[in-house]
């Protein structure tokens, strides 16, 4: 049985591209250029991807850039520069900064937002935090500092607006404890206070208006859930219960709220349709780092695509190398499609596959999800007919294999409006029958050299008649190989011809068919190896009966030469006879390694007694002779005598 999708987990077509920033500020999504924007205070610069999270552009010398501002036509891009005590435009088609906007010395912008006909801005450094604006109407910029003359700000304010609500404008300080929000009339293009209010929270890192301007929500590192206020007055509204560390918060225009927070163990992503407090979705992003929780959001890492296509989140790991996630499905229920077939099969014989397709919320009558079966005669699959899903999701559906082996059942559902895509599988083992398959030379020895043809026969089968034949000779130079593969002929027979210079396993593979099992045969043959040994130093050659000896007086060193054939680190064994009272004794035996050239000579030194029969031979013994790739083979006997 086989789960696709869950509650917990990114859907299928979600995606992650490494962004080279050494910080993010803030993140904005430009549905009309199908782009996203991130800035980076550390290196001064602002990214551009496209959808995928492909970097497509990047606007630099923006020294400690923060927050940003798309405009309603999504033709500029605004840039809160706080190393440039100014304001930045950015020309969201070009990709280039089109203008610049000073705002006075040492104020170090850092909030945009758009309100009331005017550019409004956070500024300020430590205890100097106030609220700013830029009217571009005129011919000329118009810039107005301290449109909050109650020094309600220790540092620099983030600010939030809606298109809903264009006369009102909230803001709240980061890190400030405890976390102060305000909201501001600003329909006449000056800044009114309307209510102000100290929270229980603490470390605000991110606030958002909803759609109509109705409501703020606050995420602060405490308390453990995103806070929502009401614009009119701040008091509370119903919260999103997300978990420890809120730290960002972005709505669509359709009002669904994804909710982040700093997590290692946790969903990292809470997405909520306005005012309710079960999420829709929730997403826990992997860990690509070295320690043990997974990669986090970062504070104010989260922007949906205007159209809610996608919801866009920046995550950082452990060694602090950041991505950029591209998160669809966002505003559907995760689905997941249950499928449960028999483990075993006949061939030929019905069966029954089961299964539920589970989401959130109830599928419309007449649902129905695709079918496939895939198998060895359908290795992309065949479509079934489709199956209609109960009230419940559940299915059924009757098949009967008509190949044998492995038989997967694919069910898929297509999603809708709430319901995301999603698949799953389950497999079969449809049994299948067994043909004969054999091959010749099993067990045989050969000389060295001797080209032998190895033949498979196949019996029996449905449609496959081809075999595979592999040579692996011995030794762990020399690799299994595949040397053939091919239909066997009309006598159901295929051939190879192997030069056996090794031991060898040749093996024979049928793969099997729709109706014929899979078949694996070996033949083992063994070679010897070429050896031969010669004696020199003798003054003279004569014959005892029939056999040549070889005369050497009795203080010449007789050489015997032994060629054989060369492997690596290849000893050859020496065995020397003599011969007493009618029978050959054993007079000793050395092991001694071949050159490279596959020579060794060997001198029979020390003290020769005459007139005795001797012989010697050099033998190669699989195992002792140092390697094993040939089998055991015994040179000819040479004779030799001693004289005075």
């Amino acid at each position: 049985m086989v789960l696709v999708g869950g509650a917990a987990n990114p859907a299928s077509a979600d995606s992650s591209r490494i962004l080279p920033a050494a910080s993010v500020g803030d993140v904005v999504a430009d549905g009309v250029h199908k782009r996203v924007f991130i800035s980076d205070p550390t290196s001064g610069k602002v990214l551009a991807t496209d959808y995928s999270g492909n970097v497509v552009g990047t606007i630099p010398s923006l020294p400690g850039v923060t927050g940003l501002e798309l405009s309603a036509d999504s033709g500029t891009l605004y840039a809160g520069v706080r190393g440039a005590d100014a304001i930045a435009a950015i020309d969201t088609s070009a990709l280039v900064e089109s203008a610049r906007y000073a705002t006075g010395a040492d104020t170090e912008p850092a909030y945009p937002a758009l309100a009331g006909g005017k550019l409004w801005f956070g500024y300020g450094a430590a205890a100097e935090g106030n609220i700013g604006s830029i009217d571009l109407s005129g011919a000329e910029p118009v810039v107005t500092l301290g449109q909050e003359p109650d020094s309600t700000w220790y540092s620099a304010p983030t600010l939030a607006s809606a298109p809903g609500a264009p006369g009102t404008l909230a803001a709240g300080a980061e890190g400030q404890n405890p976390v102060q929000l305000a909201v501001y009339d600003v329909a006449s293009g000056t800044a009114t206070r309307t209510a102000q209010l100290r929270t229980g929270g603490s470390n605000l890192h991110d606030l958002a208006l909803t759609p109509d301007g109705s409501q703020v929500v606050v995420a602060s590192g405490a308390p453990y859930h995103h806070q929502v206020y009401r614009t009119s007055d701040l008091t509370p509204g119903t919260s999103y219960p997300s978990d420890a560390y809120p730290n960002a918060v972005d709505i669509a225009p359709d009002g669904t709220v994804a909710a982040g927070i700093d997590g290692w163990y946790e969903p990292d992503v809470y997405v909520y349709k306005q005012d309710t407090t079960k999420p829709i979705r929730t997403y826990d992003f992997p860990n690509t780092g070295t320690n043990s929780g997974s990669d986090v959001l970062v504070p104010a890492g989260l922007a949906w695509a205007p159209d809610t296509s996608r919801l866009f989140a920046v995550t950082e790991n452990s060694a602090g190398v950041r991505s950029l996630r591209v998160l669809t499905d966002a505003v559907k229920s995760p689905t997941t499609v249950t499928v449960n077939a028999p483990e075993k099969s006949a061939l030929d014989k019905k069966l029954t596959v089961t299964g539920r397709v589970k989401s959130a919320g109830a599928f419309p009558a007449g649902t129905k999800a695709t079918v496939t079966r895939t198998d060895i005669e359908s290795p992309k699959g065949k479509a079934l007919p489709s199956v209609t899903l109960k009230s419940d999701g559940s299915f059924s559906f009757a098949d009967t294999p008509t190949a044998g082996g492995q038989v997967t059942y694919k069910v898929s559902y297509a999603g809708d409006a709430t319901h995301s895509a999603a698949s799953g599988s389950d497999k079969v083992a449809v049994s299948r029958t067994a043909t004969s398959l054999t091959l010749n030379h099993n067990k045989a020895l050969y000389s060295y050299g001797a080209d032998v043809s190895f033949t498979a026969h196949l019996g029996k089968t449905y449609k496959n008649r081809t075999v595979e034949l592999w040579v692996d000779p011995f030794g762990s130079d020399k690799p299994n190989k595949l040397v053939k593969t091919g239909k066997v002929s009309s006598k159901g027979n295929l051939s190879t011809t192997v030069d056996m210079t090794r031991d060898t396993t040749v093996t024979a593979i049928f793969k099997g068919d729709g109706r014929y099992a899979p078949k694996k045969v070996t033949s083992t043959a063994f070679a010897k190896v070429k050896v031969s040994t010669s004696v020199s130093k003798q003054y003279r050659t004569a014959k005892i009966g029939k056999t040549s000896y070889r005369y050497f007086h009795k203080k010449t060193d007789p050489v015997f030469t032994t060629t054989m054939t060369y492997y690596k680190n290849r000893s050859h064994k020496l065995s020397l006879e003599l011969y007493y009272q009618g029978k050959w004794y054993d007079a000793g035996s050395q092991y001694f390694k071949l050159g490279t050239s596959g020579k060794s000579l060997v001198t029979l030194q020390g003290t020769h007694d005459t007139g005795y029969r001797m012989r010697v031979r050099a033998s190669y013994v699989n195992g002792t002779s140092g390697d094993t790739v040939n089998s055991t083979t015994h040179g000819a006997w040479q004779y030799f005598i001693f004289t005075k």
